[in-house]
């Protein structure tokens, strides 16, 4: 199926494809830490990482990406449902997800007042200046991986001071009925017993496109 966001196609060069593993948990502390280990005791390198709130007052989520086969992913989210905060885990490739990145790149602000072809690349790449000072500017931009990439190089023959990009943000397409099943967690004792994915085996019906 073709990527509809153009995007690259998720897989690395050892031709292991990208996941994005959603985990949804009550807040505790030391979670971050078990579902870490579980990564490197299997010796998977995790591409980003981002913790957020929920939709849900008493549910974080846990957005995680990695570069593996679907086989290992699936064992890996049946682990991390085994931890007791753990409320639910679901993986999908790139084409089931809406997915963003943010990055910020710093400037010399004589370049850019100067350099009219400068300030027309920007434009183009969908920057905006965050911040303005008499010796750099700062500029924003939300997009995939391939976009910010592709400004990094368009900036680095004007002198691009610094750069940093955002973990991954990810909303999953085909979800309907989702956030119904969300707020059966909102009233939940904090400790109890979980109940083992039930969509875990049949992530390709629950999520089809």
């Amino acid at each position: 199926m073709p990527n509809k966001n153009n995007t690259t196609t998720g897989t690395t060069a050892s031709d292991k494809p990208e996941y994005t593993i959603t985990v949804y948990t009550e807040n505790q502390i030391g979670l971050l830490n078990r579902i870490a280990i579980i990564f490197s005791r299997r010796k998977i390198n995790v591409e980003s990482l981002n913790t957020s709130p929920s939709e849900i007052d008493s549910v974080h989520r846990f957005t995680i990406v990695i570069n593996e086969t679907e086989e290992v992913v699936r064992k890996v989210c049946r682990q991390i449902e085994k931890q007791v905060e753990v409320l639910k885990v679901y993986y999908n490739n790139n084409e089931e997800i809406i997915w963003q990145e943010l990055a910020l790149y710093k400037v010399p602000a004589d370049i850019i007042a100067a350099e009219v072809k400068v300030e027309r690349l920007l434009s183009q790449h969908g920057a905006k200046a965050v911040v303005i000072r008499k010796d750099y500017i700062v500029f924003e931009v939300a997009g995939q991986r391939e976009e910010t990439d592709n400004l990094i190089k368009v900036l680095e023959p004007f002198g691009l001071i610094e750069f940093v990009r955002s973990a991954r943000v990810a909303i999953i397409k085909n979800s309907e009925g989702f956030h119904k099943k969300l707020k059966e967690f909102e009233y939940r004792e904090p400790g109890e017993e979980t109940i083992e994915n039930e969509y875990l085996s049949h992530n390709e019906e629950v999520f089809s496109m």
